[in-house]
């Protein structure tokens, strides 16, 4: 029996670690610098990876996973069973299965993991759901894995995974959140004892958890956002679980869980007059979008703390979360995956953000109802227009971090948008880069003034002779 496994990190190494013990062939891809683990056939690509496979692993975060399963899709044989293992909304596990089986004849799992891999390995209890579930149950059951098998409809199993996370991240969060106040208090050791207490396994399964949401911060977060969306489909209130989600975004960062300055509204004051322009040349270029996101009205302009939405091309459903939860002073800015083809806003949702404070948008994607945008003063810098309206089913993230125009915008980040562009700043940066601007601003403006001297000198020298 031949297994491939897309994604060589921890769950992965340990996974296919598992299966060269128990007698299969094994080979595995990333495109990382990881290690492969011994007895695995490191392959150069995709393609080489799940070849000839009688199962494949997907084991690359959701980020990657529905381009991963497209490239894989046209290379796998006609009984390969395709088992996606992250963890990810029902609905990209949909669209997952539906790439996997477009472009071959292979067979689709959603599966999902629960409990500790790093504890159990290759035994870890799995649940799993899609046409290819009963095959999944085999094969892992062989290994000594406990697999629940919830039918043949792709993304049950994710659904499933995601009630859990609420808790199981939730808990994590909450881990991480004690330790480090406990720590600043100069407390840690006492904090430390009283959560240890509380816990099956004590302190190793306190420092599983505090050490996990650090390490896996940022694929966790993306599961709890995922969570949350579900949470909201439930018609529940999914406040929590997006806070789940943004501990486990700071707990990834160097810095941790310490604060990184708000953007205030005195510095937001601040920057009314200040040019993106200026802002590029004060950090070198590196923190405006590409030229193809432009305003949809002349005369544009806004200046926000960035409300980041992450959205499935053509599609709003996460933006009107985003309108839902926005504060004023928010600038929203969506990566709609660059798809032109669809508006993810028009004049009503323009307006309804416009109602809650939200000082305008900026979409890596297209808008419509642009003569409406520029009646009610509602600024928008877009890739596009286009008449067509979005779908509405999503999957989203809302207040994660985004790529939008080349640059990564993190939610609370400072943005500047006028007739020019748009420029992102970090959040901790906004105060030293506007004094930076401000320096740039000052230098032009004392250029001008020579050139416009020495022109008017050389014009009058000129009426003289």
């Amino acid at each position: 029996m031949r297994v491939g496994v897309l994604g060589l990190g921890e769950a992965g190494s340990l996974y296919a670690a598992g299966f060269v013990e128990n007698g299969w062939s094994v080979t595995g891809y990333d495109p990382g610098d990881v290690p492969t683990p011994e007895g695995v056939e490191r392959a150069g690509g995709i393609e080489d990876a799940v070849r000839g496979c009688d199962l494949v692993l997907g084991l690359t975060g959701a980020k990657a996973a529905l381009a991963v399963a497209r490239e894989a899709a046209p290379h796998l044989g006609p009984a390969t069973v395709y088992a996606d293992m992250n963890a990810a909304a029902p609905g990209l596990k949909g669209e997952i299965a539906q790439a996997v089986t477009a472009s071959s004849k292979a067979v689709f799992a959603d599966v999902s993991v629960i409990g500790s891999v790093p504890t159990y390995r290759h035994r870890t209890a799995l649940m799993t759901s899609g046409p290819g579930a009963t095959a999944v149950a085999d094969y892992f059951g062989a290994l000594g894995a406990p697999v629940e098998d919830l039918g043949s409809e792709p993304g049950a199993a994710s659904a499933r995974k995601l009630l859990r996370s609420v808790f199981m991240k939730g808990l994590g969060a909450i881990i991480v959140q004690t330790v480090e106040a406990g720590r600043a208090a100069g407390d840690e050791t006492w904090v430390r004892e009283q959560i240890a207490s509380e816990l099956a396994g004590g302190e190793s399964t306190l420092e599983r958890l505090y050490t996990g949401t650090a390490k896996h911060g940022v694929r966790r977060a993306f599961e709890a956002s995922a969570a949350a969306d579900l949470m909201a489909d439930l018609d529940l209130d999914a406040e929590l679980a997006r806070a789940i989600g943004h501990v486990h975004q700071l707990a990834a960062r160097p810095e941790g869980l310490r604060a990184v300055p708000r953007v205030t509204d005195e510095l937001l004051a601040a920057h009314r007059d200040v040019a993106t322009a200026n802002i590029g040349d004060a950090v070198d270029r590196l923190a405006l979008l590409d030229s193809g996101i432009r305003p949809l009205w002349p005369g544009a302009r806004a200046i926000g703390r960035a409300l980041t939405v992450w959205t499935r091309a053509g599609d709003n459903k996460a933006v009107h979360e985003a309108v839902r939860i926005a504060a004023p002073g928010d600038i929203i800015v969506v990566n709609g995956e660059g798809d032109t083809s669809r508006a993810l806003i028009g004049e009503l949702i323009a307006e309804r953000a416009k109602a809650r404070g939200v000082v305008g948008m900026v979409l890596d994607g297209a808008a419509r109802d642009v003569d409406v945008l520029a009646e009610i003063g509602f600024p928008v810098w877009a890739r596009a227009v286009t008449p067509a309206g979005p779908y509405k089913f999503g999957p989203g993230h809302v207040n994660v971090p985004v790529a939008v125009g080349g640059l990564v915008c993190h939610p609370g980040d400072l943005v500047v948008a006028d007739s020019d562009g748009v420029a992102v700043v970090a959040a901790e940066k906004a105060g030293s880069v506007l004094d930076a601007a401000r320096a740039v601003e000052a230098d032009e403006a004392d250029r001008r003034a020579r050139i416009r001297a020495t022109t008017g000198g050389q014009a009058a020298s000129g009426g003289e002779s």
